[in-house]
Order: C-alpha cells, then structure tokens, then sequence
C-alpha cells in the first residue's frame, strides 16, 4: 500500500498496514468518494431496447475444431435473445445477425445498445457522440433504430447481453457441440433459443415468451424489402481459371479463363456472373490465401491432360475425401486400359457427378465392380436405369469386353414360304 510505505519512510510511523488502511477506508466514507461505483435498479420499458454484442466460441465442424464468433441479440425487457455463430465479426455478419434477429422477434427494436464496435462506430467523439461508419448508419436508416453506444471500459451498461454471451457459451456451446457445417450448427442454437422462451428468469413473475409477448407489439415493422447484405467486384478470371476476391480464389469453368466476370459476395456465400449468366457458385471462405475449386470446372480440361490428373490440386482435394469404390475403380480401368485411356475412362465417370447424387453414382460404381463392367459407360448405363425406375440385375455385364459370335441361321428362315 502506497500510503502505509511513505508514512514509515518520510515519518518513521510505526503502526500496521491494517490501521492505515482502515482510516483510508472511513476518510473516503467521509468524504463520499468510496471508489465503488453505485447502481440505480431500473425496469426496462417494453418493446423499445435491446442490446448487442459478440462472444468467442468453439465448435466442430466437419471433424474440423473451429474457432468462432458468436452474435448475441437480447431484448432488455423479455430476456428474449438470439444467439448465431459467423466465422467473423466483419460488418457483413454484423448486418446478417441483425437481420436474422429483426427476423427472430418479428419486428425491431427502436433503440439498440452496443460497445463501440469499429464495424459500426468510425470516431468516439465527446460524450454519447459517435461519428458512424457510412454503411452502417445507411442499415441504421434502413431499419430506423437508434444506435446507443456505451461509454469506453463500460460494458456494464450492457449487461444484459454481456450476461447472455456467458450463458450461451455455457448451455449452448458445451460440450462442444458437432455438425457438418455452419448453417446446420445455427439451426441448433435457433432451436435452443426458441426454449429459452419457456424459461423464467429470477426475479420476474413471467416466463421469458410470457413479456416478449407484451412487448412484440412495440417493435417496429420490418420493411417490405429486406436490406441488401451484399458487396460486388469486378474480377478478372486468371490462368487458372479462378479469380481472386477478398484474398481468396474461387474456381469458374475453364472455358471463362481470362475472362472479365462480377462477383458478388454474400455472408455464407459467393456467386460468379459472365455477363448476365452466373457461371460459379461456393461457399464463403475466410482467412487468406484459401482456394474453393470446384471438380466440375477442370474435368473436361483434365480429359484433354490425363497426365496432369495425379498433380492437379481439385483432383488431389478431392481425391482425399472420395470413396474408396472410386480408386477401385480408377485402378480397374487403369489395369484394363492402361494408364491414360483409363484415367480418361475414370474421368468421364466423375463427370457424372455434375448431373447425378453422389449416393446414387457411388451405387452404381460399387454394382459395376461387383459386375466386372469395365468402361464408363457401363456405370452410366447403370445409373439411368435406376433413375428412370428400372432397375434389374447386372450379372450380364462379365462379359461385355466379349460378346458371343451371333447365330443368323434364323434369316434361312425368312421368305422361306417362296
């Protein structure tokens, strides 16, 4: 302690710490300058402010662990929230949430209470004064709220929501929950935040749906027209066929190279136009340096090279992850074959993916293999008949490389009336 060291080296005092310590205590008491902040207990009125912010969480994706960020959107009156993971906090998924939360409530809130995050606040000015981040104040204005923001180091003016970013990662994020992807993780989180709605939070006399539905009528109406949450590039398509937005690459079918092409870009996803025509669709990557290609854009190119079939990165992307009914296969062709004609066979095989489900070829591959069939077209002739319903047995196949020498006797037979 400050006071109690410079009493004993400037004044030689000889009393305790504690002593000291409590005459601090009753002085500050005396003086009214306690240094413990005091809180006036208030009742938030219905259906007017709600409060955001974002979290930090864990999940599994696709066997992958990924880290991610959690949108928390919570009315101050009802305790009612949403709660969506996003790969980031960028101004696109800061939209994204609120759209889906306007979406959630049914309607919004007149006032929403934030930290002063950079996606929406560009200078902190004097006081409540915030000079505001061009695209967001356009959404703000779109949805006509009002953006409260609280002032530096206090989030407890918040802390309805701060609370909420806890709770979810404590109930809705443990044990770390697994899914095949993003969106199928927030269909979860909606489901919890729909039970949520049954709860009654200490203190209050109603369950959390019982005041959502005194305040629902307060909120604002949500336009006709929901806000464009989207941004566009113009990009040209380089030698690999791909183009390069937002740090990452994102393949077109190779007939496009060196093409000028727009590109629009979604929160979740990415969509290639030539002209009026969209030619491309992937998911949203994020990071840098990531590259989404697609099969079905170099497969006919690969077809003229089979020798670039081993090297090629689509090729060896998805090679990783395809069933092993599929290198059988390859290695059938190429044993039948030989090397090029067979990897050319094996490609005119993945083709089939563009048009067909991937249950259905991989049956068709496993009833070929089973069969003896050795050419593409055996598959195909498989599959077809299957979709349209006729499905039948295949043993015939062994023998399709030979086929029996054919009787014509029976033409001796034709006109032999005359």
């Amino acid at each position: 302690m400050r006071v109690f060291n410079r009493l004993k080296q400037e004044h030689a005092f000889q009393g305790s710490e504690t002593t000291v310590r409590r005459y601090v205590r009753e002085a500050k008491l005396r003086l009214g300058v306690s240094g413990r902040e005091v809180f006036i207990p208030s009742d938030p009125q219905t259906g007017v402010e709600a409060e955001v912010d974002w979290g930090n969480c864990i999940a599994i994706l696709g066997g992958v662990e990924t880290r991610l960020k959690l949108f928390c959107m919570r009315s101050k009156f009802s305790g009612k929230h949403l709660v969506r993971c996003y790969p980031c906090e960028r101004q696109q998924a800061f939209f994204d949430g609120h759209i889906k939360g306007f979406s959630f409530f049914g309607g919004v809130f007149p006032v929403l209470i934030y930290d002063n995050l950079t996606t929406a606040v560009q200078k902190i000015l004097r006081g409540k004064n915030r000079v505001l981040q061009e695209s967001y104040d356009k959404f703000r204005g779109y949805y006509n709220f009002e953006p409260r923001f609280c002032n530096r180091g206090q989030g407890h003016e918040k802390g309805g929501v701060e609370g909420l970013v806890g709770y979810a990662r404590r109930n809705y994020m443990v044990p770390v929950p697994k899914s095949d992807s993003l969106e199928e993780l927030n269909q979860r989180l909606l489901k919890d935040c729909l039970s949520y709605g049954g709860h009654q939070i200490d203190g209050r006399e109603h369950t959390v749906n019982e005041l959502y539905e005194k305040e629902k009528g307060d909120l604002l109406s949500l336009p006709d027209i929901q806000f464009s949450n989207l941004e566009t590039a113009g990009c040209k398509v380089d030698k690999y066929s791909t183009v390069m937005v937002d740090k990452n690459r994102y393949s077109v079918p190779t007939a496009y190279a060196y093409c000028k092409v727009r590109v629009v870009l979604y929160v979740d996803e990415v969509e290639i136009f030539y002209g009026s025509k969209k030619i491309a669709s992937h998911g949203r990557l994020f990071g840098n340096n990531k590259w989404s290609l697609l099969p079905e854009h170099y497969l006919e190119l690969i077809l003229k090279r089979p020798q670039a079939f081993e090297s090629a990165r689509v090729i060896r992307q998805w090679r990783s992850n395809w069933p092993v009914c599929l290198e059988r296969l390859l290695d059938k062709f190429c044993q039948k074959q030989g090397y090029t004609k067979g990897v050319k066979e094996f490609i005119l095989v993945l083709m089939l993916y563009k048009g067909h489900s991937a249950e259905a070829i991989e049956s068709a591959v496993e009833t070929a293999l089973s069969s003896g069939a050795g050419s593409s077209q055996a598959v195909k002739h498989i599959l077809i008949h299957r979709e349209c319903g006729r499905d039948q047995s295949f043993s015939a196949l062994e023998n399709w490389q030979t086929f029996p020498a054919p009787d014509v006797s029976i033409y001796g037979q034709i006109g032999g009336g005359r």
